[in-house]
């Protein structure tokens, strides 16, 4: 079991780590009003208005702030859908949206009654995922540490609307997932074009922060500049040799590889 303080210092880790330029963010769904952390923000009852989903997030990371999502909170259909908050033959009644019903991932209506979510540094309860906007070179390094435990293969549908549903609902049955952030969540909740979204269930948390930690503990971490150096013949690992010997190619490196 992850405790709090430790998913706070995973949070920490990962910001420091990666040099990220928001904060990893903890999500967790909500089963019934008593479950909203102790002064989360509800955007309707606080300040009588309303957010869509992705402008919650960007509150989260940007201002670390703890957002929580009702219903009535709501001013976007995806999560609604998504997050089975409405009930989903009520798609059918609109042309407009058939394809993407038909596109994003649905929980099951009723399940929830809403989500929060908070910068993970300084989270207050037990996430269900943990989301991380990075841009292609956090992500490259994220999934390239976890390959050396056999966790950096990610599979993941690639739609371009409906981010929040994309982003949360996969990790919520165990996946995690890379997500484009949606026209929307560009125009109204300052996701950046270079920005990609990397979900992962809460409990993969603590495989991620001690890799990265390994690597950085290394000085091949992402912040090291391990291969920004353009150099033929470079330096390899030792099976790298082996294996070429036994292909019959050329196998003996100028340089060293590093220790």
């Amino acid at each position: 079991m992850i405790s709090v303080k430790e998913y706070n210092e995973y949070g920490t880790l990962l910001e420091s780590s990666l040099a990220l330029k928001t904060s990893p963010m903890a999500i967790k769904m909500l089963t019934a009003e008593d479950e909203i952390p102790e002064g989360a923000l509800r955007p309707k009852r606080d300040r009588g208005y309303h957010f869509a989903q992705c402008q919650a997030f960007s509150v989260s990371r940007y201002q670390d702030k703890t957002v929580a999502m009702l219903k009535e909170d709501h001013w976007c259909w995806g999560p609604l859908f998504a997050y089975g908050l409405i009930k989903p033959e009520v798609g059918e009644k609109f042309p407009e949206l058939r394809n993407d019903l038909k596109s994003i991932p649905m929980i099951e209506y009723g399940k929830y009654i809403g989500i929060v979510s908070s910068p993970l540094k300084a989270c207050t309860f037990e996430p269900d995922l943990i989301m991380i906007y990075s841009d292609a070179a956090q992500l490259r390094h994220m999934l390239h540490v976890l390959s050396f435990i056999g966790e950096g293969t990610v599979t993941a549908p690639i739609y371009p609307v409906a981010s929040c549903a994309l982003s949360v609902v996969p990790a919520l049955n165990g996946e995690s997932c890379i997500t484009l952030p949606d026209p929307g969540e560009v125009g109204r909740a300052f996701a950046k074009d270079e920005e990609i979204i990397y979900s992962l269930p809460a409990d993969k948390i603590t495989q991620l922060a001690s890799q990265l930690k390994s690597f950085d503990d290394m000085k091949r971490g992402h912040k090291h500049g391990a291969f920004l150096e353009f150099r033929s013949d470079f330096s390899r690992p030792d099976f790298y040799r082996g294996l070429f010997r036994e292909c019959g190619l050329y196998a003996d490196d100028k340089l060293k590889w590093p220790e």
